[in-house]
């Protein structure tokens, strides 16, 4: 009986770390909240850097993109581990080869703003278009804003536009910011144009 009891109290602490580890680490809504809030990051170091090895595994290993798309951002900016922003770059391409909406906006904020890498807005467009053609309402805002600081293809302005124009918004303040893109954007556009990009379906 003794011995039993003793096995069991050898067992009781590594029951209770795997129990903390499962609970502790996000789940896909809870870590998709952090990233469209800007707050993964903050999260990351108020939890003591204590799920660093959990996100590595799951960005490296099983391949998710939210989780390429954190662990990317922690290498690019030293949080929890040492900077290395080439390594954190990838992690983001590849997020977004995966079809990662959240990484394919990053990275087109990146190159918008030339942060780590070469200032280039035309290519922010190529990242951020497929976003925008899925509905990702932050990537057609930017897209957008791209268009109308003309970058990007003329030909694709019709496009941007019905895609805003068409876009459910979850407050005013952003419903306000597309109005006005869209009527930056809307001044480079024949009125033909911009009336066809208004329908609910673009011929």
């Amino acid at each position: 009986m003794l011995r039993l009891s003793l096995l069991l109290l050898c067992f009781i602490p590594y029951i209770t770390v795997a129990e903390m580890a499962s609970v502790d680490i996000y789940n896909d809504e809870q870590l998709l909240k952090l990233i469209r809030t800007n707050q993964y990051l903050q999260q990351v170091k108020a939890d003591d850097c204590q799920l660093v090895q959990d996100i590595e595994a799951r960005a490296e290993v099983l391949k998710q993109p939210m989780y390429q798309f954190l662990w990317g951002e922690m290498l690019n900016h030293g949080v929890c581990v040492p900077q290395h922003a080439s390594r954190g770059m990838k992690q983001l391409q590849i997020a977004a080869e995966q079809g990662s909406a959240e990484a394919m906006l990053k990275l087109a904020e990146y190159y918008y703003h030339g942060k780590m890498v070469v200032k280039d807005k035309n290519r922010a467009v190529q990242y951020v278009m497929p976003a925008a053609a899925n509905g990702d309402v932050p990537a057609r805002l930017m897209l957008v804003r791209l268009f109308g600081e003309g970058y990007g293809s003329p030909v694709d302005y019709k496009l941007g536009y019905h895609w805003l124009y068409n876009s459910v918004f979850n407050d005013e303040a952003t419903q306000k910011k597309a109005s006005s893109l869209l009527q930056t954007l809307a001044a480079k556009m024949p009125a033909s144009i911009v009336a066809r990009a208004q329908q609910p379906q673009l011929h």
